[in-house]
């Protein structure tokens, strides 16, 4: 078990450090509104981490490899999240270029439980999420193991580890939080980001 347990962490790891759609809405959320925010959409993530591994564990996510028209359904209403969220950081960039926008300097304000919520839903967005988990995670049960204890105690250090991984992140983030202040800066950031979402959005859309 001890064996198992420490090759998971290894790999969970090196899966947790590749860039995707939570990594963008969590920088994104930490440089504009700094670290609180960051980490409650941190947070919103790993509650998603963790209810996929549940999910794996009692066989739900299997529909996603067993039925296409699932899996499709999954992915494109995925996709649609996505490209909402980054339709909407392009829109607010192009608000916060208005002459009657908000001084510089001066973020919009979200709340925690907003932030919260779109860490949860950009992880529920992914259906390669759930396809990962009931792929991945049996490969590391024991012969000989408890398989529904086990892959829910794998589900949970899959989430802690992913905490880990964002821990820093979010922290520089929110270090570089004053470097974005300047409303053109800002502007700036909103657009990229906006952009980034709406191509991982698209192509989550259009990919066999």
């Amino acid at each position: 078990m001890l064996t198992s347990v420490m090759a998971f962490i290894g790999a969970a790891f090196l899966i947790a450090m590749v860039p995707g759609p939570s990594t963008a809405v969590i920088l994104r959320r930490a440089v504009v509104n700094g670290r609180r925010n960051g980490m409650a959409t941190v947070l919103g993530n790993e509650c998603g981490v963790v209810l996929w591994g549940l999910a794996a564990a009692f066989g739900l996510s299997a529909l996603l490899l067993a039925s296409q028209l699932a899996y499709d359904a999954m992915r494109i209403s995925g996709a649609a999240v996505l490209v909402w969220m980054g339709a909407r950081a392009v829109w607010q960039a192009r608000r916060a270029g208005a002459p009657e926008a908000e001084p510089a300097g001066v973020a919009a304000a979200v709340s925690h439980g907003r932030a919260y919520r779109q860490g949860l839903v950009t992880s529920f967005a992914n259906p390669k999420a759930g396809v990962f988990a009931v792929s991945f995670l049996p490969q590391f049960v024991p012969q000989g193991a408890p398989v529904l204890p086990t892959l829910v105690a794998f589900s949970v250090i899959w989430a802690v580890i992913d905490l880990v991984w964002y821990l820093p992140l979010v922290w520089l983030a929110g270090r570089a939080r004053d470097a974005f202040r300047r409303r053109s800066v800002r502007r700036r950031m909103e657009q990229i980001s906006g952009a980034v979402l709406v191509a991982l959005g698209l192509r989550l859309a259009l990919e066999p």
